[in-house]
């Protein structure tokens, strides 16, 4: 089979872009032929608002290359991760004109909410789902800070939606949760077209013997990753279970102070993924206490291959992932003191947390494996091209 990726890379790294390199990866591995079309967000600073505007809604540019691509290519079924802002929507009508088989991976909720994200002023919000134009997001300026920039992507948004290009030119999504599966079908998508597939953790960094007694956050330091939660969760529990922190971001002043005011927390920066690794097989739990509605938890299945249980708030994938129960456990978001209580749990019962630490890592081996997920990509491809 011969397989087209098409992706907007971001300005900063991000996970989209891993899982772009990841698919493509797995994809050659299992003896297909990978083509990749990809632009860079840098470009951005070369339009003005007024063509980054209308390029954002239709980007003719790109609708003749691709064409041309396919045309030299002749790809079995193109596959998209992201098209915001510079490849857009006009990507699937070349693909249509062409006569490919087109899967559409929902990283996130950009085809229901400006920001992509169903959060605004530090809270999940839903304003935008099911609205055929999103007003709320240019009321609220949800993209960028900017309502001139949120009303070009609502614009694209509202012109696609009364087009159909979301319901007729795509033949099958890929949602990551049941979760997110359900946001999108609330949002218009129709049911019949959302599969679900987990991401995947290649290569196998392998199961570890926990050997540190202290907690694990990974994660940018910004709005949303309950951070602030989680420093006050630690201001009640001190030195019990020291908490260790990876990471950087816009938050890192106040991740800053906390480790000068609370001896129990030790920020230790930005980690290559070889030693976060380590870190998290060593850890005694995992914590993520996001406060979105994010459409997956890589953390929650790295932790996992790791063989590491995860306490995770209990809203959007990551409650989805981690068991109460069984591969870790859940506490109500936005709630220190319930995060507290978990953690407390988990030093109180160490024979249940040795048992959830194999059933995470056969969590891992069940569902989260590059061949795992080559067979349910295999599966949903042949879907698309029915």
């Amino acid at each position: 089979m011969k397989v087209l990726l098409i992706h907007n890379f971001y300005q900063m790294p991000g996970g989209e872009d891993l899982d772009f390199s990841l698919e493509g990866d797995s994809l050659e591995k299992h003896g297909h032929t990978v083509v990749r079309y990809s632009i860079h967000n840098e470009k951005v600073t070369d339009f003005s608002n007024l063509r980054l505007g209308i390029t954002t809604i239709w980007n003719t540019t790109t609708y003749r290359e691709l064409r041309a691509l396919v045309k030299r290519e002749k790809p079995n079924v193109a596959h998209f991760h992201n098209i915001f802002p510079l490849i857009s929507p006009s990507a699937y009508y070349a693909m249509k004109d062409e006569g490919v088989a087109t899967v559409q991976f929902l990283h996130n909720y950009r085809l229901l909410c400006p920001n992509a994200l169903f959060f605004r002023n530090n809270k999940a919000c839903e304003d935008c789902l099911g609205k055929s134009f999103p007003w709320p997001g240019i009321l609220h300026a949800c993209y960028r800070e900017s309502r001139l920039a949120s009303g070009t992507v609502a614009a694209m948004l509202y012109a696609h939606r009364i087009l159909g290009t979301w319901t007729k030119k795509i033949d099958m999504y890929i949602a990551l949760t049941e979760f997110s599966r359900q946001k999108f079908i609330a949002g218009g998508i129709p049911a019949e077209k959302i599969k679900i597939k987990a991401h995947f953790v290649h290569p196998d960094p392998g199961a570890s013997e926990m050997a540190g007694n202290y907690a694990l956050f990974v994660g940018r330091f910004s709005p949303g990753k309950g951070l602030n939660t989680l420093l006050a969760a630690w201001q009640r529990l001190g030195k019990v279970l020291p908490l260790k922190i990876v990471g950087d971001g816009p938050l890192a002043s106040e991740v800053a102070a906390a480790t000068e005011q609370n001896s129990g927390v030790t920020w230790l920066g930005r980690k290559p993924l070889s030693e976060v690794y380590e870190l998290m097989g060593q850890a005694y739990v995992v914590i993520s206490a996001s406060e979105t509605y994010e459409t997956f938890g890589r953390i929650a299945i790295e932790a996992f291959a790791k063989g590491t249980p995860v306490i995770t708030s209990d809203i959007g994938a990551c409650a989805e992932l981690v068991h109460h129960g069984r591969t870790g456990l859940h506490f109500r978001s936005g709630s220190a003191e319930d995060l507290a209580q978990q953690v407390n749990w988990a030093i109180d019962n160490p024979v249940k947390i040795t048992q959830m630490r194999q059933a995470a890592r056969a969590e891992f081996e069940e569902k989260y494996t590059m061949e795992t997920s080559h067979q349910a990509m295999m599966s949903i491809y042949e879907m698309a091209m029915r």
